[in-house]
């Protein structure tokens, strides 16, 4: 597909022809109004929101999916570099309304090569943006700046300054903004932040959080550039880095790419899937608007973990224990044990324990696409919103500094910076080449 092409029609991949007629072909039963056969309401055809996706690769292409299932948005234009990524994007969303054909049918969904140009939009009301880290705050600063609503994925930042950045945009131009950080509407982790914040397990002494290692230089050997990329705005606001199949894969193989784990480009797994278990420990604890006051790299003797001190004397180490990618809480009075789809407790009863109506509770979201879409209609903050994902990313990101350094490092989170250290205050942010710079 040639890249100057600016519009590309689901059609094109199914082989049809039809004449555009609007944003719909046919109009869906749920947009008419009245009520299900469940009693729940349909969605009014002034309540359909807009998306505009920017990144479509394998993330991507499964938020398209879960976007569509609420059944209350419809996707408009897609963004990407790479054009063998977009044609599966527009596949899967092809197929999705072929399986649901009480949805109807979008006559048509335009691709641009480049994101600004889909910001420049005035039908879509939000966009969605799964590019990989080293993107975010350059997308969202500009999307909020554009009047777009933002759902954007974790880690949300690769640097505290470009985390800053996003929050101070959404909030100068009264934009929703949700982070992708979705197991907060998942049972098992709401039921941890209830049980932990109540008491149930007494005093919080320490917390083990089980993810991958930081990231390391980017190392790659030179491979050819695949036709269909362009990879100088792949880089984008990054200094030149040869090309390897490694940060994005051919559409052959299905799996997420592994331009993660190397620093220019992600946090490794501390921010990866850090960004999941170390938000859940600071939703538990009460701190999405703080976060800890000191983070100690591991010294092989008294601090064998990289550890995290909060104010309130709880500490939380970066470890493995016996669960992938989990978290375990150890109080006075019991634990808990917890990660997607399983948690054990101590007592067991906990697990289970229904909080009652007069204790404290966390927001509860049951869907984390449909919360979004819910806090665009409502104008208020979703479950995870921008001050939330940054503050976590902050975590994972200063968790990386003193990695990288080797050293102790005093942080205060009201001020964001480093006590008396100006190496490590030096990599809180990065340069952003070429236009790609924001205002931090």
């Amino acid at each position: 597909m040639n890249q100057n092409n600016d519009k590309i029609t689901r059609r094109d991949f199914v082989g049809k022809a039809a004449t555009v007629m609007g944003s719909f072909l046919i109009v869906p039963r749920f947009v008419l109004g009245g009520k299900k056969p469940d009693g729940s309401k349909y969605i009014a055809p002034s309540d359909i929101i807009s998306l505009g996706f920017i990144g479509t690769g394998k993330q991507g292409r499964g938020l398209t999916s879960s976007f569509l299932s609420t059944n209350e948005a419809q996707i408009l234009a897609i963004s990407d570099v790479y054009q063998a990524k977009i044609q599966l994007a527009l596949e899967r969303i092809n197929t999705h309304y072929q399986k649901n054909t009480q949805l109807g049918t979008p006559s048509e969904i335009t691709v641009y090569p480049d994101f600004r140009e889909l910001l420049a939009r005035k039908d879509i009301d939000a966009v969605v943006i799964a590019a990989p880290d080293h993107w975010h705050a350059a997308m969202a600063v500009r999307a909020a700046e554009a009047g777009k609503d933002i759902y954007c994925e974790k880690p949300l930042a690769l640097t505290v300054k470009e985390g800053r950045a996003m929050v101070n945009a959404a909030r100068k131009f009264n934009r929703v903004f949700q982070t992708g950080s979705m197991q907060r509407s998942w049972p098992e982790f709401r039921q941890t932040a209830e049980l932990v914040r109540n008491g149930y397990i007494g005093e919080v002494k320490s917390i083990k959080v089980n993810v991958g290692p930081p990231p390391k230089p980017y190392d790659l050997p030179s491979e050819p550039i695949p036709e269909g990329l362009d990879w100088n705005k792949w880089l984008g606001p990054n200094e030149y880095k040869v090309f390897n199949s490694e940060l994005a894969p051919p559409i052959s193989k299905d799996v997420f790419p592994n331009w993660r784990n190397y620093q220019e480009f992600g946090g490794g797994m501390v921010t990866d899937w850090g960004a999941h278990m170390f938000d859940i420990v600071q939703w538990a604890l009460d701190m999405d608007s703080s976060g800890p006051v000191e983070v100690i790299a591991p010294d092989g003797k008294e601090h064998p973990f990289l550890t995290y001190k909060y104010g309130n004397g709880i500490t939380m180490t970066h470890e493995k224990w016996d669960w992938n990618n989990a978290i375990h809480f150890i109080g006075t009075e019991g634990e808990i044990k917890v990660q997607r789809r399983k948690i054990e407790t101590t007592p067991a009863s906990l697990a289970t324990k229904v909080i009652g109506e007069t204790e404290k509770h966390v927001y509860k979201s049951e869907n984390h696409y449909k919360d979004f879409l819910d806090a665009m209609r409502k104008r208020s903050k979703p479950i995870c919103d921008v001050e939330v994902g940054h503050r976590t990313a902050s975590v994972c990101n200063i968790g990386n500094i003193a990695y990288r350094l080797n050293r102790s490092l005093k942080w205060n989170p009201k001020k964001e910076t480093f006590l008396d250290d100006k190496e490590a205050n030096a990599l809180l942010g990065r340069p952003m080449l070429n236009e790609w710079a924001i205002k931090i």
